[in-house]
């Protein structure tokens, strides 16, 4: 089995799952956070399997 594509330059990746936003723009479901001054994007379906420790301002490290 091949290696997965990596993503085009400039594209949204999101920093859990590692799913690509079509374009170079972050979708409006999409997450964003600023972690150990870090800018990170998690997609729609990590951000809702997440959303309790988000709210709770827990880094990503501890999902």
């Amino acid at each position: 089995m091949g290696q997965p594509e990596p993503p085009a330059a400039g594209s949204v990746v999101c920093a859990r799952c590692g799913t690509t936003a079509e374009g170079d723009t972050v979708p409006v479901t999409w997450l964003s956070s600023v972690e150990d001054g870090r800018r990170l994007r998690f997609c729609e379906g990590c951000a809702r399997l997440h959303i309790r420790a988000i709210e709770s301002r827990l880094d990503s490290l501890w999902w």
